[in-house]
């Protein structure tokens, strides 16, 4: 049995409340139920590998050859999943976190929120509208789903404020802190002489996490998303915690097809909080956009000149160019995969699709901008920041150092 056939089978098997087969490898298991105590690639069997293409895709040093043998460096891991792309045996795999998460719905005593990424409009099929998502979801057990957009657009105006406070200040440039965490990698780990650029925000994930775990103390957060390296991230020291696990839109899909979900039969579960600004953080160029828009509602002195690269690749020359001296702009936007987030590894519906589905749901928003957000508005009031100070550098739940 294939490790894939593995991890279909207890995932269903522990869906349906039947026990685990005891004829299987106890470490492939283990890899299963408790993932966090591995690293987030590893090889489904020991291989020799002479060509070792893995270890040339990895952009990040993560992986390397010593006696023929490919080794990895947790450490260096980004989840940028170039060497599973790239590895010709299919040997390597990663993190899978669904059967976890079928424990932590069975077994949790709190309740457990699904953070669903801005990316997820569509990702499911035409049935599957965000209403009957979240009927879904509380079907599992889940609590309730919550939309990461509406945090995107409180760090929508967290980063909006702070540009203007860096244009004062004569700063010259920003580099965007939101959302790729492999973005936040690349700049710290080589072109740490520009890192100072970066605001010091939490991605909208992390923000969410912690949110809710203010708000509604002792809760699990699940976010769910396209993206592989966010499973690195949660991972990160000052990170550890904000997140309980991530699951991809795949890992999702995996579950929704062994519970058989039909979401043709499922009801509307409407429960609209975000704006167009943080519903466009899913492809390339909204985060620019969502803190332009921001930025003209708030003082139209400012203004703001993007750039935005996609892709690895691209993301190193851009801040190459930077570190040499040729700034052409004073907002820089990266992300790793091709289009943004709607690009990520684990998705399931084509980028440009997806691209097209997330443009008409920032349409479709009632507000535009965060400060027109009611609900944003009346969050940043409960959590306690009653000043502009307050909110850009005296809040623990919103940042962190770089």
């Amino acid at each position: 049995m294939t490790f894939e056939e593995l991890y279909r089978k207890v995932l269903k098997d522990r869906l349906w409340g039947r026990s685990v087969s005891e004829n299987v490898s106890r470490r492939k298991l283990d890899c299963l139920f408790h993932p966090d105590k591995y690293p987030l690639v590893w090889k489904n069997e020991p291989c020799d590998c002479e060509d070792a293409q893995c270890v040339t895709a990895c952009m990040f040093r993560a992986l390397e050859v010593r006696d023929g043998k490919v080794t990895m460096n947790a450490e260096n891991c980004t989840g940028c999943a170039q060497c599973i792309e790239a590895c010709q045996n299919k040997n390597l795999t990663f993190s899978h976190d669904a059967v976890k998460v079928v424990e932590i719905l069975k077994n949790s005593e709190e309740p457990v929120y699904a953070m669903m990424a801005p990316a997820y409009i569509g990702q499911f099929g035409e049935e599957a509208t965000p209403g009957k998502i979240r009927s879904a979801l509380k079907g599992m057990g889940f609590a309730g789903m919550i939309e990461v957009a509406a945090f995107a657009d409180i760090l929508t105006l967290k980063e909006s404020l702070e540009f203007c406070e860096n244009m004062d200040h004569k700063e010259g440039f920003q580099l965007t802190s939101c959302c790729c965490p492999i973005w936040i990698s690349m700049i710290r780990k080589e072109f740490e002489k520009i890192a100072g650029h970066l605001p010091p925000a939490v991605s909208p994930m992390i923000a969410c996490g912690r949110i809710a775990k203010e708000l509604h103390r002792g809760c699990k957060t699940i976010f769910v998303g396209p993206c592989l390296a966010k499973k690195a991230e949660i991972r990160e020291p000052d990170l550890v915690g904000d997140i309980d696990c991530v699951l991809t839109f795949q890992e999702l899909q995996d579950i929704f097809e062994a519970l058989e979900v039909d979401f043709s039969k499922m009801e509307e579960d409407e429960n609209e909080h975000s704006a167009a600004a943080g519903r466009l953080y899913a492809r390339t160029g909204g985060v620019s956009q969502a803190v332009k828009e921001s930025l003209a509602s708030i003082d139209e002195k400012y203004d703001l000149k993007p750039v935005c690269a996609c892709g690895v690749a691209e993301c190193k020359e851009m801040l190459q160019k930077i570190l040499d001296g040729h700034v052409e702009g004073n907002f820089f936007e990266g992300m790793a995969c091709p289009g943004g987030c709607v690009g990520g590894p684990k998705r399931i519906m084509e980028i440009e699709k997806t691209t097209e589905l997330v443009n008409e749901y920032a349409d479709q928003a009632k507000y535009r901008t965060p400060g027109e957000n009611p609900y944003v508005l009346d969050l940043i009031q409960r959590l306690g920041f009653h000043t502009v100070e307050d909110f850009i550098e005296n809040s623990r739940i919103l940042t962190r150092s770089f």
